[in-house]
């Protein structure tokens, strides 16, 4: 028998909500994206080299290479597993190490609770696990903005697209979506090291997120009834094609703004501002923890909807 990806989808979610990734089996095994990752790196060293032409090549290389490697992967996973129980349930707990709900609640937790106790450099350090801005002199709101942001931008990128390309194209589409997240994240930078070598893998994210961004940015809109209007009037203003939607989307829900300049290695970036009132407190990023939560039970609802259907 062929199991429904609606169905399996729904039991990743739940599952993976409850337990998360265990840190035995990461110490034993690692995680699926530090095997990607280590492949990225190692082709980057040594492909990554010349002129902007042989770099833009050897970029759009890699991104066909990942592609491969991963959907390969992902296909004789699926063809070896989907006709018993004992495969289809090997499928399922392989494939909750690739969704981050209970992970970012975590993380996003972890700088709740100091902030929340007053203890500022116990938030700054807790924050800088999980945002590459410079953490070591943000107040209470810095703390709380870079919370948020990665909270809602993670929402899509480690939760809701992998999701959709799972229902698109089960367990390979799962994998080659987080290959290309993760490349993008390693070389799809604009710095004269990666801007040409990392061109294809930005892009690639870029349109692997268009559609789930923009889903993701309408669940937190539901969750937190309301945000709807800021959503669609801010999001075209992020710097990202698609991490303007979840980010308007909350500080719509939130009432609260955010954006504006932070820095990066010492450098000012200025980004644009999203949402109204005043900045983001302790206070905010609990309710947005709650958001998010009542958003990750929408798309599991969603998801068993589709299960049901078929």
């Amino acid at each position: 028998m062929v199991f429904d990806r609606p169905l399996l989808l729904l039991m990743i979610l739940v599952i993976e909500a409850a337990v998360g990734y265990p840190q035995w089996v990461y110490r034993a095994a690692r995680h699926p994206v530090v095997w990607i990752g280590w492949l990225i790196t190692t082709v980057e060293r040594r492909w990554n080299s010349g002129d902007a032409r042989r770099r833009w090549f050897a970029g759009c290389a890699l991104l066909v290479l990942l592609v491969l490697v991963t959907g390969g992967c992902g296909w004789v996973i699926t063809a070896v597993s989907d006709h018993s129980i004992v495969g289809a349930t090997a499928l399922v707990l392989f494939s909750t190490t690739l969704l981050a709900q209970r992970s970012l609640h975590d993380h996003v937790a972890a700088v709740l609770r100091p902030l929340t106790a007053g203890d500022l450099d116990g938030a700054r350090r807790a924050v800088a696990h999980i945002v590459g801005r410079d953490t070591a002199a943000l107040d209470e709101e810095g703390v709380a903005t870079a919370a948020i942001e990665s909270l809602s931008e993670s929402f899509c990128d480690g939760i809701v697209a992998p999701a959709f390309w799972f229902l698109v194209a089960g367990l390979p589409g799962l994998l080659v979506h987080k290959a290309i997240n993760t490349a993008d994240s390693s070389v799809g930078h604009k710095d004269e090291r990666y801007r040409h070598f990392g061109w294809a893998s930005a892009r690639a994210d870029d349109l692997m997120n268009l559609i789930p961004a923009r889903i993701a940015g309408l669940l937190i809109c539901v969750a937190g009834l309301g945000g709807v209007r800021v959503m669609f009037r801010d999001a075209p203003r992020h710097a990202s094609p698609n991490g303007g939607w979840p980010e308007a989307a909350m500080a719509g829900v939130l009432a609260r703004q955010l954006g504006g300049t932070v820095t990066y290695d010492g450098e000012l970036a200025t980004r644009a501002l999203l949402g109204g009132g005043p900045r983001p407190d302790a206070a905010s990023l609990r309710t947005a923890l709650g958001i998010y939560w009542r958003a990750c039970v929408m798309l599991w609802l969603i998801v068993g909807g589709l299960a049901w259907l078929r």
